[in-house]
Order: structure tokens, then sequence, then C-alpha cells
């Protein structure tokens, strides 16, 4: 009821309101009630700010404490103008490097921070600050570099990286030969492998991602330069994150990835070896090799298609007279090479590439190489000893090379005692002593009932030079009726030399002497045979250094002579060049061909005849060169008819018949094909060098003679210290021979799956070039799959080469070298050519576009001729042409992967951080940052499953003797 009464008064007090007042009474009485608070609200402000203010005032002139001074403090700092922070411009203590130094600095402060720094503000503390910060880097990096010795890292390092590098790379390829077929991107696959194969070989590390991953690439190097600062810079800098950041991404970014990534790129590297050899003109030879062993159907199509523009260039000329000649010739000349890549191409895309060597082996007669050739041969040497160790007949090899040897160091060691015999000094008794036991150890190693392998020979030889043996002084004829019997079984047993011509080594034997032609580049798929000038090919391609097969049947008649002469002009070079037309008449027919000569082809072929056959040095006089006006028109038609009477006389029947062996030299001039010259210059002039060093111990006693007595019984002393190793000679052939020891001390690793350095003893051999140049060759070559009897050869070759051009100073002028490329010079030198690579003309380069795919696979092209024109034809001689070849091509095959490049561009500098910072742990450091290697945690992987069954049994084996001993 209280309620209701409640609500009935309200609302009756409610409607006499509305009713009195009216209805916007309401809005009235709301709007009163606002004023009067916002009133109140006034009041109060203006009576607070008064009263505020007055109290200001008497706190002003008051005597309290003063506030704190730390905020006016920084407004005055700010209002004061910025001081100039000096800094010491200098870097490396050599201005000449300091300047260009200073100026890769501004660069890079301009091009990577104030382009962008100034639109925020205009202070420039913060720039002054970081240059300062990346010069003290400079300082502390300048002053390790000095106190540190390169030399290691230059003659050992660097070599043993590229080597490894090459192994692995070589490794790689033969697992992917093994795959054949069966996979679909060999580039990818390569790579892939070529990792697993570096996981294999270093067992510690794999830069698979950062090579493959631009992701893991920046990382890395963030990571890297973040490390470098900690080193380099002081703790208060380093601390600064901002300023550090920024450090880091220019260093990492800005001037580290480029650089990687240009050094990596293989058009590159392609160009850079041109550039290198750019001296050197392009050999037609060499440039076809490389066509008809190409396995690039890029190369190959890009090749085409400038032959194809070239020729249609050649076709739109309006030419008469005697540039019509010349133009023909290239004409056909670019239609040949257009041939020969379209036979190529369509190999390779019908999948009928052929082994050479297998295809010559079953396809027909092949050259004859003598026995007596093939035993003065170091290349035709090494296979035949192959085939003797699988026949069991290395013994009489063996014996015969003893006996050679035996014969040298005999003669030596008689002309000595004669000297000194003249001189009244009596050492009779010891010299003869000595060749004595040289000959019974000869005697005892293989003709004696205890030698084994025992060589098979008449008994009765053998007891009679046992019976001069021990009645009789020894001469160096002493084994020459035994040894000319072992030649003989050698030649005429069926077992040894007539076996081998039948045998795949010899026709690889053949492919080394480079007389073999390839039979898949014959002709086409239809069997027409390929022709330059329409000169038939034939598959088997004679070496003039090499005795061959052709018969010299009178019924086989060869006439020539000269129809033409021209100029030409390649690569700003002028010569004559004289058309020789070769008529060949056989019983089947008559054939016709062209060839073209140079006069110096013409010197180079008279040189070898008249060295080969001396009795036609005065018979034939081929013209004499002329140094000035050689290209006169009326000087070239005397030579011509000069040229063509020397030809009538060589080709004469009688001069035939004199010579019979002539024949296969004369037809292999006048075959249609590029003339293969013999010894080079090089080699001519190494002659005066060889011959002196046969007929050193000759000059002996006449050193001796003018030496004082004390120096000449030293020299004396050194003459015995050489007979003395006569009396070993025997065992150390056979040594070289059967126990084949290497010249690298071997470990009990896999010389395979370690590093190239890995099995090198520094204390075994300290002529560093010797040791870099037989650590590249057995990488290179892969000369470790070949006997251990070539590679002495090899180093031997090496180390007279070496002491002709250098003496015994070598080391020295190494060191000397080494401290030539770190002199404040040549490091100046560096910063420039650095400089202006990346700021020509002071303004950061363009990213170049990259180059067209065409003139980058012609550059391929171009880079291989190159590299395979200025191999010496020495190196082919001690070695093999196919080897040369093969070693070559792998090299250059190993730059075309940026991704492998990458890996290499990396080791290098990895090793370049460990040998400049020994103290830090770098390479603890490199391990762990390449430890998210995919292929190294699959390695791991791997290992743990192989050591998991023996660690398994070795716990087995424990848990047994525990529960047997209790």
């Amino acid at each position: 009821q209280t309620s209701l009464s409640t609500w009935g008064w309200g609302s009756l007090g409610l409607l006499l309101f509305l009713v009195t007042f009216g209805l916007f009474a309401i809005f009235y009485f709301a709007f009163y009630i606002l004023c009067f608070v916002v009133g109140g609200f006034v009041v109060t402000f203006l009576f607070g700010k008064s009263n505020s203010e007055k109290y200001l005032e008497q706190c002003e002139h008051s005597f309290l404490p003063c506030t704190s001074v730390g905020i006016p403090k920084c407004i005055e700092e700010m209002k004061r103008e910025a001081r100039p922070i000096k800094i010491d411009r200098r870097l490396t203590g050599a201005n000449i490097i300091d300047e260009p130094l200073q100026q890769v600095i501004q660069f890079s402060l301009r091009d990577y921070v104030q382009y962008w720094y100034y639109t925020l503000s205009d202070d420039e503390s913060f720039l002054l600050e970081i240059r300062q910060a990346l010069q003290y880097a400079l300082v502390q990096f300048s002053a390790r570099s000095k106190e540190t010795d390169w030399q290691p890292y230059f003659t050992t390092r660097l070599v043993d990286d590229f080597g490894t590098h090459l192994r692995v790379f070589r490794k790689a390829q033969q697992r992917i030969a093994e795959k054949g077929d069966q996979m679909k991107n060999q580039a990818e696959e390569l790579v892939d492998t070529f990792f697993e194969v570096e996981v294999e070989m270093e067992k510690e590390v794999c830069r698979d991602l950062v090579c493959t991953s631009p992701k893991d690439e920046e990382g890395f190097l963030r990571d890297l330069c973040e490390v470098l600062l900690y080193i380099l810079l002081p703790p208060g800098d380093f601390q600064n994150k901002i300023m550090r950041y920024f450090v880091r991404e220019i260093l990492s970014r800005g001037i580290l990835l480029p650089l990687i990534n240009q050094l990596s790129d293989p058009d590159y590297i392609n160009q850079y070896v041109i550039w290198m050899i750019r001296d050197s003109n392009c050999n037609y030879e060499a440039f076809m090799n490389i066509i008809k062993l190409s396995d690039n159907i890029g190369e190959l199509e890009a090749v085409k298609d400038k032959a194809s523009e070239e020729l249609q260039y050649l076709r739109s000329l309006d030419t008469a007279g005697d540039d019509i000649n010349s133009i023909k010739n290239q004409i056909n000349s670019l239609l040949y090479v257009i041939k020969v890549c379209d036979s190529r191409i369509q190999r390779l895309q019908s999948g009928k590439e052929i082994d050479t060597v297998k295809l010559a082996a079953n396809f027909g007669k092949l050259c004859t190489v003598p026995l007596d050739h093939i035993l003065v041969d170091n290349v035709a040497l090494q296979f035949f000893m192959d085939y003797m160790q699988q026949t069991g007949g290395q013994a009489h090899l063996f014996f015969w090379m003893t006996v050679e040897g035996y014969r040298v160091t005999a003669q030596q060691q008689l002309e000595v005692l004669q000297s000194r015999q003249k001189d009244g000094k009596h050492q009779t008794n010891q010299t003869k002593g000595l060749l004595r036991a040289a000959a019974f150890g000869v005697y005892e190693q293989y003709l004696s009932e205890k030698a084994s392998p025992r060589v098979d020979i008449d008994d009765n030889l053998v007891a009679k030079l046992a019976e001069t043996l021990n009645h009789e002084d020894p001469t160096p004829e002493i084994f020459d009726d035994i040894q000319r019997k072992v030649y003989e079984l050698m030649l005429r047993d069926k077992r040894f030399y007539p076996s081998f011509k039948q045998n795949v080594l010899y026709v690889r034997m053949l492919a080394e002497l480079d007389m073999l032609k390839d039979p898949s580049f014959r002709g086409s798929d239809d069997g027409e045979g390929e022709s330059f000038n329409g000169s038939p090919t034939g598959s088997i391609n004679l070496s003039l250094d090499d005795l061959s097969s052709v018969p010299s049947d009178e019924s086989v008649q060869l006439h020539a002579y000269i129809s033409d002469t021209g100029v030409c002009n390649d690569h700003g070079k002028t010569y004559a060049l004289y058309a020789i037309t070769v008529h060949r008449r056989t019983p089947n027919g008559e054939e016709t061909w062209k060839t073209y000569r140079r006069y110096s082809d013409f010197h180079d072929f008279h040189m070898r005849i008249t060295e080969q056959f001396e009795n036609l040095a005065n018979i034939l006089k081929l013209p004499g060169k002329k140094t000035f006006n050689n290209m006169d028109r009326d000087f070239l038609e005397k030579r011509k008819k000069d040229l063509n009477a020397y030809l009538q006389l060589l080709l004469n029947p009688e001069m035939m018949k004199a010579s019979p062996a002539l024949a296969h030299y004369v037809y292999d001039f006048l075959e249609n094909k590029a003339y293969s010259k013999g010894k080079g210059d090089f080699a001519r002039k190494m002659d005066t060098f060889v011959n002196p060093l046969r007929n050193s111990m000759r000059n002996v006693s006449n050193a001796v003679k003018s030496l004082p007595d004390s120096l000449a019984e030293g020299m004396t002393k050194m003459s015995d210290n050489m007979g003395k190793m006569s009396e070993k000679l025997g065992q150390d052939i056979k040594q070289s021979f059967l126990k084949v020891p290497p010249l690298i001390q071997k470990t009990y690793a896999d010389p395979d799956h370690c590093r190239v350095a890995a099995p090198i003893d520094d204390n075994v051999d300290d002529n560093i070039p010797l040791r870099v140049m037989l650590l590249l060759m057995d990488e290179v070559f892969d000369l470790k799959e070949r006997n251990q009897w070539l590679r002495r050869n090899i180093k031997n070759l090496l180390q007279q080469l070496i002491r002709a051009m250098y003496g015994d100073t070598i080391n020295r002028k190494i060191v000397d070298h080494v401290d030539w490329m770190t002199s404040p010079e040549q490091v100046a030198d560096a910063v420039k050519r650095f400089r202006d690579a990346f700021w020509p003309n002071g303004i950061l380069a363009e990213t170049l576009p990259r180059r067209d795919k065409a003139i980058r696979m012609r550059t391929r092209v171009a880079g291989k001729t190159k590299l395979l024109e200025i191999m010496p034809d020495e190196l082919k001689h001690i070695i093999g042409a196919e080897t040369t070849r093969k070693g070559i091509l792998r090299v250059f095959e190993m730059f075309q992967h940026a991704q492998l490049n990458k890996r290499m561009v990396y080791v290098f500098l990895e090793r370049f951080l460990e040998t400049l910072f020994p103290q830090n742990k770098f390479h603890e450091l490199f391990n762990k940052l390449h430890s998210r290697s995919k292929q190294m945690q699959r390695y791991k992987q791997r290992l743990h499953c192989t050591q998991a069954p023996s660690l398994q049994k070795s716990l087995l084996v424990s848990h047994i003797r525990l529960l047997m001993h209790l």
C-alpha cells in the first residue's frame, strides 16, 4: 500500500507540473542544471590558475633548492653546433693502400647508407661513427695481415684446396658415369653427387646449403661478418646493435655477396680464361677437336648458328680476283664446321655415342709401332709394362731395362776411372768391385735359380755369364747377349708383343700417342665419308712422330705439286699458304685432293725427315727463310717454284726405294688434315740442356783437375758414392716396377677419400714447386691410376726443368714471390681493381644483364679451344695426348657449375680466415655454421647405421665376458 501511494502521489505531481508549465519545461530544467555545473568548473579553473601564478612568482624569488639539471643540459647540448669529429685517415701505414681504401669506404657509405639516411636526419655524427668503426676494423685487419706468414697458404693450402675440389669433382663424375642414363637432369644430379662425395671426404663439414640456397648463403655471410666485427671492433662499438647491423649488412650483402656471385659465374670465368691467354691465336685443329668431342648440344647449336650467319655474309659479298679464292676456302671451311655440328648433334640426340677406343679396336687395321720404339717412348712403355704384368712376363721387360741402366752406369764409372788413372790416382780395384757387385746383383735378381720371378732364357748363356762374372772384370757389355735374346723373346713370343698388338691396351696406347682418329666422326649415319675440300678421310690418323702401317707398295704412287699460293690473315697475323694438289694412284683407282701447308710446315717436315734419315740432308735442300718482304708476289712465285722442285725430288721413285720408311712420312705430310708439328721450340731448346746432362759424368774428371786437392778429394768421394748407387740398381728398379712405391707416403686412409695433401709429409721433400706440380698433375691428369714408373719419370723431368730454369734457389724465389704478392704495391693494385670494378669512374656499377645463351655457349667453346691450344707437345709426349686432353677438359668442365664454383670460393675464404686468425678457432666455427647441412645429417645417419652393428657386437662380447667372469 505504501509503494502504491508513493507512485500515485509522484504521478499526480508530474501531471500537475506538465499541465502548469507545459511539455518543454523538462528541457529547460535540464539546461539550467548543465549551466550550473559548467559555471562551477570555470570558476574553479580561473581561481586555481590565478593562485598558481601567484605561488610560482613567490617560489621564483625564494631560496628553495634548484631543480634537476639533466633536461636543461640536454636542451643546451642540442642547441649547440655539432663539433666536427676528427678521423685519422691512416689505415695500413702505406699511403698507396690507404688512399684507395678510403675511397672504397666513402663510396660504400654514399651508396648504401647516405642515400636513405639523409631523408631521416641531417646529423652526420652517425655516419662518422660508422666510418670510424670501419677504419678501426681495417686497421686491426692490416695489423693481423702483417703478422701472418702467407707462404704456407699460397704454396700448400691453396693448392691442396684446389686439388681436393678437383678430386671431389672427378669422383662425382665417376659415380654419375656408373649410374648411366637413369638421370633426367644430369647437372642437378652432378651437384648433389658432388656434395655427397665432399661430406665423405671432409667428414666434418658440407657446404651444400651455402652453395645451393640463397637464403642460407645470406645467413652464413651475416654470421661470418658479425664474427669478424666481434674480432675487429672495440667492445663498445660492437655492443651498439644499430651500427653493428648496418655495418654487417653493408659487408655481407653489399660487398661480399656480389663479389662471390661474380667469381662463381661460369661465364665470367670463361671470359677470364680467354683474356689470360689472349696472346695465342685459335688453332683450327684444336677447335675441330673440341667440336667433335663436345657433349653439349647447346654449344654445338651456338657454333652452328654463328657459322651459318658468317656463311650468309660471305655469300652476300660481291668480290672478284684473288679474294674469291680466299672466300671460297672460308665457305668450304664453314660448310665443314656446320656438317660436323649437325652430325654430332644427331648422334647426341639419338644416343649413338660410341667409345672411340672400343670402336677402333674392331674397326680395321691399326698402326704398327715397333717394339724398339715402344721401349724408348715413355707413353708407349707404360702400356706395354701393364700388359707384361698381366701376362706374367714383367721379369723379361724389367731385366731389359735394368741392363740398360747398368750399361749407362758402368760406362760412366769406367770413364771416371780412366780419367783418374791419367791423373795418377789409383782406385781401380774399388771401382771394379762396385761394378762387379752391381753385375752380380742383376744376375742374382733375374737369372739365378733363386730369382723370383726368373727370366726364362737358355741355360748355356746363363752359365757362360756366371763364369765370366767369376773370372773376368765386368764390362758394360757383359749382359748384351742375354739382353738380345730377351728382346727377341719379347718380340717373337706370341704371349708378349704379338698378343699386345691385339689387346685393348695397344689401342689405348695409340690413342695416347694421338695415332687414332675417332671413327665415329668418319661420316654420317648413312656411311658417307666426311672430307675437307673433298679429301677422303680414313679411320686412322697417323702421327708424324711414329711409324705407321701404311704399306709401301710399288703399285701405290703419289704425285703432288703446288697449284696455287695465297696470303692469309688470321687474327692480325699474316702468312703465306700453299695449295698442294695430290694424286694417289692405287690398283683400286685414283684419288685426288688438295691440302694446304705453310712454309713453316715444310720447314718442320724437312727437319724431321733429315733427323730420321741422315742421308737426305745432303740431297734435299729446302728454300731458305726470308725475314723481310716475304709476302711479295714475285717472292711467293719463286718460293712456289723452289718448293715444287723440292716435292718432285722428294717423290722421286728412286728416293722412295732408297728409304722405304720415308713413304709413311711423305703420305702423312700430304694427307688433307691439319699438320701436326713435332718438337716445339721449347723441346729444341731443351735438347741443349738434356744432352749435357747425359754427358755430365764425363766432365767430372776435367772438373776435378781444376780444383784444389781438398775439393778434388771431395769430388772423388762423390763419384765413389755415385758408383755405390749402381750396387743396388737392380733392386731399386725392381722395387720401382714390382712393389710400385708411390711418390707420396701412403696413409691407412683411402687416398681417394681424403684431402689431396693429407698423405704428404713435409719432411720428405722441401722442394715446394715440385710438390705443388706433382699434386696438381696427379689430380688434373689422374696419374694415380697409371703405374708409378710414369710418375717417377714425371718427377725426374720436373726436377730437371726446375733446376734448369731456377737452379737451387727456387724455394727462396718462391718466398720472394709471395712477399712480392703481399707487398704494398700489389695490395694497392688489387684494391684499385676492386674499386674500379664496383665503382667505375666513382659511380656504383649497375648489374650487367645476363648475356645471351648462344654467346655464353660460344665463349665456352672458345675457352676450351684456348686451353687445349696452349698445352705443350712435350706434356703430351710424357703423359699421352688423350690423357692430356681429358685432364684439361675435366678442369674446364669443373668451372661450368656455379654452385661448385661457390664451394671453391668459400673454401678459399675459410682457409684465408683460418690463416689470418689462427687463435680464434675458425675451423670449429665453420663446422658449426655448416652443421645444418642435409648431406651432413644423412652422412651421420649412415655412419651411425654402419657403426651400430659393430657397437652391438662389442657390447654383446663384453656382456658375455662379464657373465663368464661372474
